[in-house]
């Protein structure tokens, strides 16, 4: 049997897809609260991404608690539970390996409030308005 050659774009895509499928397993055992933990059963927890590593035995697993609030709580309870979720990814999506689960805080909503912020300080809109 020929060994297919993958370029750097289809690995990416794999890579893009894993990922989306981490994401979409985790989102599902929060929201029907099949995580046996009291914190992650009081908060609703958005899984917001997935980064995979090339050889797909690493996730990284960006979450934002709702409202941000008890996000320090809710990342330990995530990681705390963690062989669960990763039990649960394993069997669902029947890989060759099982990737090992991080949880991580999304930052890019607070960078995304950091840079509105800045584009409307009076300054900024002065330099920016129309002559």
């Amino acid at each position: 049997m020929a060994r297919q050659h993958s370029t750097p774009e289809t690995r990416s895509v794999r890579l893009l897809k894993v990922g989306e499928q981490v994401r979409h397993i985790i989102s599902d055992l929060l929201t029907r609260q099949q995580v046996h933990d009291d914190v992650l059963t009081a908060h609703s927890v958005s899984v917001t991404e997935v980064r995979m590593s090339p050889d797909l035995r690493q996730a990284k697993v960006y979450v934002k608690p709702l409202l941000g609030t008890d996000e320090e709580k809710v990342l330990k309870a995530l990681r705390t539970n963690t062989a669960f979720f990763q039990r649960e990814v394993a069997q669902r999506l029947k890989l060759k390996y099982a990737a090992k689960i991080q949880f991580w805080p999304d930052e890019s909503f607070d960078e995304a409030d950091r840079i509105e912020r800045l584009l409307s300080d009076p300054r900024v809109v002065r330099d920016l308005g129309e002559e």
